[in-house]
């Protein structure tokens, strides 16, 4: 996209992460709880039952166990956290956001369970956690990797607090392939931009899968996985958005940006993928 852009002159200026939740706010997707996650509809009917369905099959994808020592990056308002406690035991999770409102919310959600013993959340980066070497035994970043300046230096972060042979477990939006940057097609490539732009995701962050994959591998990760599951998000999340009158409702201004723009309604996602990356660190 970007150098679809650069040689037709269109350009967006890309929206800070912070500045992008702060003006949500806690607009959350969710009824029950404040999820942030487009949700994995495999089987659920509602945005709530798709949002813990996600949060669970990235916490089976990761393998949690009551020995792991967990760092949960751009966790949100916590919700994930409470449920990967409840459901899984991990020993303890160290959460990373940059967003101060997200992280006192959080913070206040995760004391009023009496869990701020194991669940520890901090403002920070997740490309410069400020975490000791090899400190963890699982990096999760669900939805919100696209944000980082770079994805690639999160990769390299995400190695050096990793113990070896550690897991690392994305659900991650990128571009759907090659056409998502031809110059044949000026109005999806405007389209792109206008939507990666306000979602705050650098231009240098815009890869395919091939890319995203071999980027890993260049950070010192293994059995690096790089599966789409788009079918299973972004139709569910489709249908929620111009069918359920409770989402757009907390979704408020955003919810109704979206319904209402002049374009074809599965424009809004059809030159992105949705993929679930997972690879192990490299044993030294």
């Amino acid at each position: 996209m970007s150098t679809s852009n650069r040689r037709s002159g269109l350009a967006f200026p890309t929206l800070s992460p912070r500045l992008l939740y702060r003006i949500a706010s806690t607009h959350a997707f969710s009824e029950r709880g404040l999820y942030l996650n487009l949700g994995y509809w495999d089987t659920a009917t509602t945005i709530d039952d798709a949002c813990e369905a996600m949060v669970k099959l990235i916490g089976q994808t990761a393998g949690l166990t009551a020995d792991d020592e967990v760092v949960d990056v751009g966790f949100g308002f916590a919700d994930q956290d409470l449920y990967w406690m409840q459901h899984f035991g991990p020993k303890r999770i160290i959460g990373i956001n940059i967003t101060p409102e997200q992280v006192r919310l959080a913070r206040q959600r995760v004391a009023e369970r009496s869990l701020s013993d194991r669940i520890d959340l901090r403002e920070g980066s997740a490309t410069a956690t400020g975490l000791p070497d090899a400190c963890c035994d699982v990096v999760i970043a669900l939805e919100c990797a696209f944000h980082f300046r770079t994805r690639e230096h999160f990769f390299h972060e995400a190695a050096r607090i990793l113990r070896p042979g550690g897991r690392i477990v994305l659900a991650d939006s990128i571009p759907t392939g090659p056409e998502f940057n031809s110059w044949r097609n000026p109005f999806r490539a405007l389209l792109n931009d206008a939507i990666r732009a306000s979602l705050a995701v650098p231009r240098d962050n815009v890869y395919p899968s091939a890319v995203y994959a071999a980027k890993l591998a260049a950070a010192g990760f293994e059995s690096v996985t790089v599966e789409s599951i788009r079918d299973q998000v972004f139709p569910g999340w489709h249908r929620a958005l111009f069918e359920d009158s409770g989402l757009r409702q907390r979704l408020g201004p955003v919810g109704w940006l979206l319904r209402h723009m002049p374009v074809p309604k599965t424009e809004l996602y059809s030159g992105f993928d949705y993929v679930l990356a997972v690879a192990r660190r490299a044993a030294r």
